[in-house]
């Protein structure tokens, strides 16, 4: 006897086309990168390689050059799940993850070996505070050291405190207020896509950024000096919505994983290079690098770095014991002998 159940599903069964693909799944990606940056080149290459070995089930749709809003503004749309990744800045993974923000830290880095190596260490750390904010990681992605550049000279760090310097702060930028209460300067807040509207009507003239930055965002238009010493390192990542990623297929999670992981090593090399070719652009675009800093300036600085990572403690932003285990990875890295003798001596 021929059932309603059974009837029910061999109609279904006839019903479904023949080899029926999977429904595709768009991963809507935001950034502030510009749409012909090398960000947005490696971007869509890892789409294109998505798409094709999914078999066009998963790819991305790109919303390049700040059109879906400020960081907190992209943060915000994929809680709701508007959109389902994003590249950021330290200032978006603060939002997320403050924790993160220890690699933002002022006048902290010497080197991009240091970076690394410190990022190493803590990692395990730094991606279970990542999921805990509903992120995963697809790949981390710097856009390199941060540097003052100002539309008058700079002849010393003390100088900035001037008021004729109307230095801009990204309104939601923890670390870099800190940096700013430090050297005990009195920025001027505002969204980082106001910037250059501000920087034409000479409301601020004064801004803070990685070199490939400052040029995408044409900034160097409206500024004529850089100050040497970098402020800080400025780490990103590209997120995905934990929520979405774990509704993928174990597959396509797979999938997403390994292809980011490819294009976004790449893309860090690219960004490396580019960042350090980026110094000598604008110099030869009439920008000028200010003498090197002497010893009392790097005191200076070394003070000021104590002070921020203080103020950011005492804020709540992280734990002194981050700030305790960094110290110590930076210790071992620029006094291995010191480091290793303390080993022995434990």
């Amino acid at each position: 006897m021929i059932t309603s159940k059974t009837l029910l599903a061999a109609l279904l069964t006839l019903a479904a086309p023949a080899g029926a693909a999977d429904p595709v799944r768009y991963i809507k990606f935001a950034t502030l990168a510009p749409q012909n940056s090398t960000w947005m080149k490696v971007m869509d290459a890892l789409n294109k390689e998505l798409t094709e070995r999914s078999g066009g089930s998963l790819r991305f749709k790109m919303y390049p050059g700040g059109v879906a809003g400020d960081e907190k503004d992209v943060v915000r749309k994929m809680r709701i799940g508007e959109l389902q990744a994003a590249g950021f800045t330290g200032v978006g993974i603060g939002s997320i993850a403050p924790e993160v923000r220890i690699l933002d830290s002022p006048w902290l880095f010497r080197s991009e070996r240091e970076v690394d190596a410190v990022r190493r260490k803590l990692s395990p750390r730094l991606e279970a505070d990542l999921k805990k904010g509903g992120m995963a990681l697809l790949g981390w992605v710097d856009p390199g050291f941060v540097y003052f550049f100002t539309k008058d000279a700079v002849a010393s760090p003390q100088e900035l405190k001037n008021p004729k310097f109307k230095m801009w702060v990204w309104v939601d930028d923890p670390i870099a207020q800190a940096a700013y209460r430090a050297i005990d300067v009195s920025p001027i807040p505002l969204s980082i896509i106001d910037v250059m509207s501000n920087l034409e009507t000479e409301l601020i003239n004064g801004v803070y950024g990685p070199p490939l930055a400052v040029i995408a965002l044409e900034w160097f238009t409206r500024t004529n000096f850089i100050y040497p010493v970098p402020v800080a390192y400025s780490a990103g990542a590209v997120l995905v919505s934990k929520r979405f990623f774990d509704s993928l297929t174990p597959t396509q999670q797979r999938l997403l994983s390994t292809l980011s992981r490819k294009h976004l090593a790449k893309l860090n090399i690219l960004s490396s290079q580019e960042a350090k070719a980026a110094l000598d652009i604008l110099q030869k675009r009439g920008l000028k690098m200010g003498n090197a800093p002497g010893p009392s300036d790097m005191a200076y600085f070394d003070k000021a770095r104590t002070k921020a990572q203080n103020i950011l403690v005492n804020e709540g932003l992280f734990g002194s014991d981050i700030v305790k285990e960094t110290d110590s990875i930076l210790k071992a890295l620029r006094h291995p002998k010191s480091a290793s003798k303390t080993a022995r001596r434990g």
